[in-house]
């Protein structure tokens, strides 16, 4: 199975391609970033580029691709609309649009968030933006699927790169198990939703629309999968 992964250097990015790379079923990713991940493995291929609002140079190589992990994202904080739809609409489209001609048989499994406006018309900027692109991928000529994840738990040494982030995931980290356990379809963890995330782009899945109460079903270890 060929893989093509977006925000791999994010914290859902990470665990989405650890699970990847773990699994004996995946045999390449090839992984569009900005700046190096650090990430080195015989079956990653890491592809640099610059300007994610045109892919066309790398058409050539998205040929018989069978997924892509769109896991990039930014927060909306301090940012206006027109620049988080740049970076988040503008972005997904500009690499979506061309995959669904290249390989409509192909599995697109786009990250969101657990608020999404499918609407486009409520009050919050963000959810207005995630639920546009949330629509724009689905009417896509190829299998799209969302996942609209909540909290998010980081394991094996992800980070978030959102500062405020890190230091909430530091002052509680003693109580996450705790709240996970309480709140099962309200927090995940890296892990559980990067197992999740592949089993869509391997399986695909009967609601093209995940909540956040789908990931743990979706997310256990199957019996082929790598555990630890």
């Amino acid at each position: 199975m060929r893989i093509l992964l977006f925000g791999a250097t994010g914290m859902i990015g990470q665990g989405a391609l650890r699970e990847c790379l773990r699994d004996p079923e995946v045999t390449s990713v090839q992984s569009v970033v900005r700046r190096p991940s650090g990430s080195v493995h015989p079956k990653l291929r890491e592809t640099l580029h610059g300007d994610f609002s045109d892919f066309t140079a790398l058409l050539p190589e998205w040929e018989g691709l069978d997924a892509c992990l769109w896991c990039l994202g930014v927060s909306a904080a301090g940012l206006g609309e027109a620049e988080y739809r740049r970076v988040t609409y503008d972005s997904a489209l500009a690499a979506a649009e061309p995959l669904a001609r290249l390989n409509p048989g192909m599995r697109f499994v786009f990250i969101s968030g657990a608020g999404a406006d499918s609407s486009e018309g409520g009050r919050t900027m963000w959810a207005r933006v995630k639920g546009a692109t949330e629509n724009a991928l689905l009417r896509l000529p190829f299998q799209a699927f969302v996942v609209r994840p909540a909290g998010i738990q980081p394991l094996h040494g992800i980070r978030s790169r959102t500062p405020v982030y890190r230091v909430f995931y530091l002052v509680l980290a003693p109580l996450l198990p705790l709240l996970r356990k309480a709140f099962p379809a309200w927090l995940t963890t890296t892990e559980e939703l990067g197992r999740a995330l592949l089993r869509i782009a391997k399986e695909g899945s009967p609601k093209r629309v995940l909540e956040a109460a789908d990931i743990p079903g979706l997310g256990r270890p199957g019996p082929g999968s790598a555990a630890g």
